[in-house]
C-alpha cells in the first residue's frame, strides 16, 4: 500500500498516509479540525482547502490522496478558530486576547507571554504564546518523571501518602515544567522574565500534586478531591521559573477523577455550543467521558486500564518507533504501518484495536473474544493469513509480523491480550452507556463524537465502532480532536471571559458514578462482547 506525506499549512504539519485517505481523513489524524457541519457528505461546502501545487481548491472531505500534497487551510474552514472567535453573538469580541491587558505597566506589549501547560500522567506539554495576538511560538514535551513512582495515578496517590512525599512528587513536576519553559524559551529566543502567565490543566490528581494539595483522600471512597476551584499563586510561590510576579492559574476540577483537563477539552471542543447530542471521549488508562448538549452535561471516570498504553499486551508498548499503530486487511494478507517507517518491534493501542477488528473480519475470533480452533480456519482463509494462526506459550495467537532475518514471529496478539482489549473497551463503553441512559437517548441521537487525547487521535474509525469501543454512530459523526486539553488550556490562558466560562462549565457538568449503578456488573460483562 503506497503512502503520501501532505503538509498542511499555515502549521506546517505533516503527515504520511495511504492513499485513498481524504484530506479531511489526514487533517483529524493530527488533530486539524475542519468545519464540516454536513458530517463530511460534501453538501455544505464548509471544508474547502487549496492544494499548493495546482493552486486549486477543493472540499476536503471529497478530495481522495493519490500523490505528495502541501495543502493550505484558510481560516474560515476550520473548526477550532470558529468555535472559539463565534462564541454566541458576540463571539468575536468575548473571545479576543485581553489577559495581556494586565501587564502592559511592566512591559512592552509585544514582550507579553504565556504558557499553557497540560499536565498529564503520563506526559508533559507545554506551549509558548504571545498574549498580545494568542499566536503560538513554540510546542516542547516530555515524559512525566514522576513515572518512576509508577505509570498510573493510583500509584502516584498511594506513594504521596504522607506530606514529605507530596512535597517530593510536587518538586519533581517543577522541575520538569521549568526544563520545558527553558527549552521553549530558547527556541524563541524569549526570556523567562517575560512570561507573565502560566495556565495549567491536568487530571485531579495531577492538578493537586502540582499544587502541593493533599491527594490521600483521592485513592479512599468516596474519592473526593480537596479542592474542585480554580487557583491563582505567584510564580515564585510555586518555584516556576519565569517572572516571580507572574500568576499561574489552574483550572477548576469536575470531579474527584475527572479533572480540568476535561474541563479545557469541553471548551475547546464547543460542547458549550453544541445544540446537537455531542460525546467527548478521552481514552486512557483512565479514560473521561463527557455527553450532552449546550443545556445539560454529564461526565464520568471510566477505568480502563493500561491496554490502550500497550501495558499487559504481549508485545504491546506506547506509541515508540517501531510499534505497529495499523493494522488492515490488504488483499490475501494484512499491511502494518509501523511508527518510525522501521522494523516493526511491538504493538501500541491503535495497532491493537485494528488488529482484533481484522481478526473479527477474518473470523479467527468470535463476538465473545475467543480464538477459533486452526483447523476449521484452513479452507476458509488465504494461506499467507492462515500462516500467521499460531500457538504461543500453549495459547492461540496470530503474528501481526515476521521478523525479516529469521522469519520468526516478531509482534503477536494472542488470546489474553484480547481479554485484556476487551476489559478496557467494556469499562470506556459502559461509562457512555449509563451517560445515555440518564439523557434517555439511543445511539442515533449522537450527532458528533469528539475523540481526545493522543490515543483517540490515532485510532481508525472503523476499528472503534467494529469492536465496540464506541456507539454505532455514522464514521463521518466522529471527530479527532487531539490534545483538547492543551487547546482548551491556551483559550483560558489569554481570555478572561473564557476562565469564567470554564469555572461554569465545570460547575455545572453533572458527575455519574458509574460502579455504583445498581446493574453495573451486568452492562460491563455485557460490552466485554465484539
Amino acid at each position: 500500500m503506497r503512502h503520501f506525506k501532505i503538509i498542511f499549512e499555515p502549521d506546517g504539519r505533516q503527515i504520511s498516509i495511504h492513499s485513498g485517505a481524504t484530506i479531511l481523513e489526514a487533517a483529524e489524524q493530527l488533530g486539524i479540525i475542519l468545519n464540516t457541519i454536513c458530517g463530511g457528505q460534501g453538501t455544505c461546502g464548509k471544508c474547502v482547502v487549496r492544494i499548493e501545487q495546482s493552486g486549486q481548491e477543493v472540499l476536503a472531505c471529497r478530495y481522495k490522496i493519490n500523490s505528495d500534497l502541501t495543502v493550505t487551510i484558510p481560516q474560515t474552514s476550520r473548526f477550532f478558530e470558529q468555535k472559539i472567535l463565534e462564541h454566541g453573538a458576540s463571539a468575536k469580541t468575548e473571545f479576543q486576547p485581553d489577559i495581556y491587558k494586565r501587564y502592559l505597566k511592566f512591559s512592552d506589549e509585544n514582550r507579553i507571554f504565556g504558557v499553557s501547560l497540560d499536565i498529564g500522567t503520563t506526559t508533559i506539554v507545554a506551549k509558548l504564546i504571545n498574549l498580545r495576538d494568542a499566536n503560538s511560538i513554540a510546542v516542547e514535551s516530555d515524559y512525566n518523571p514522576q513515572m518512576r513512582y509508577g505509570d498510573d495515578v493510583i500509584s502516584r496517590i498511594s506513594y504521596a501518602d504522607d506530606e514529605q512525599k507530596l512535597a517530593e512528587l510536587q518538586r519533581i513536576i517543577i522541575g520538569c515544567v521549568n526544563s520545558l519553559i527553558n527549552k521553549l524559551c530558547e527556541k524563541a529566543s524569549v526570556s523567562p522574565h517575560d512570561i507573565y502567565e502560566l495556565t495549567a490543566v491536568g487530571n485531579t490528581a495531577m492538578n493537586h500534586i502540582f499544587l502541593g494539595l493533599p491527594v490521600k483522600q483521592l485513592g479512599q471512597a468516596p474519592y473526593n478531591a480537596y479542592s474542585l476551584d480554580a487557583h491563582d499563586l505567584k510564580a515564585e510561590e510555586l518555584g516556576i521559573s519565569i517572572n516571580p510576579q507572574a500568576v499561574i492559574h489552574t483550572v477548576e476540577n469536575i470531579a474527584g477523577f475527572v479533572g480540568s483537563d476535561t474541563t479545557a477539552a469541553v471548551l475547546a471542543g464547543g460542547m458549550d455550543l453544541a445544540e446537537q447530542i455531542s460525546l467527548l471521549i478521552d481514552i486512557g488508562t483512565n479514560g473521561e467521558v463527557v455527553l450532552g448538549t449546550k443545556d445539560k452535561l454529564l461526565c464520568a471516570s471510566c477505568a480502563a486500564g493500561p491496554a490502550f498504553e500497550g501495558a499487559r499486551i504481549s508485545s504491546g508498548s506506547r506509541a515508540i518507533r517501531g510499534a505497529v499503530e495499523s493494522v488492515i486487511l490488504d488483499d490475501d494478507d494484512i499491511d502494518i504501518d509501523v511508527i518510525g517507517d522501521c522494523s516493526p518491534v511491538s504493538l501500541c493501542g491503535s495497532g491493537l484495536l485494528d488488529a482484533a477488528a481484522v481478526l473479527l473480519d477474518l473470523g479467527v475470533i468470535d463476538s465473545s473474544g475467543r480464538f477459533i480452533q486452526a483447523q476449521p480456519l484452513r479452507d476458509k482463509l488465504p494461506p499467507k493469513i492462515f500462516r500467521r494462526v499460531i500457538q504461543k506459550d500453549s495459547q492461540p495467537a496470530f503474528v501481526i509480523a515476521f521478523d525479516k532475518e529469521n522469519n520468526e514471529p516478531s509482534v503477536v496478539i494472542t488470546q489474553k491480550d484480547i481479554r485484556e482489549l476487551q476489559l478496557a473497551k467494556a469499562a470506556i463503553r459502559t461509562g457512555i452507556y449509563f451517560l445515555m441512559k440518564n439523557l434517555n437517548i439511543s445511539d442515533s441521537d449522537i450527532g458528533q463524537v469528539f475523540l481526545a487525547g493522543a490515543f483517540g487521535n490515532y485510532l481508525r474509525k472503523d476499528s472503534a465502532l467494529r469492536i465496540g469501543l464506541l456507539p454505532k454512530v455514522a464514521p463521518e459523526k466522529i471527530h479527532f480532536i487531539g490534545n483538547a486539553a492543551l487547546e482548551g488550556a491556551q483559550i483560558i490562558l489569554r481570555n478572561s471571559l473564557a476562565r469564567e466560562l470554564a469555572g461554569k462549565l465545570a460547575r455545572g457538568i453533572k458527575y455519574v458514578e458509574i460502579a455504583n449503578q445498581p446493574d453495573f456488573a451486568d452492562v460491563y460483562a455485557g460490552f466485554m462482547f465484539f
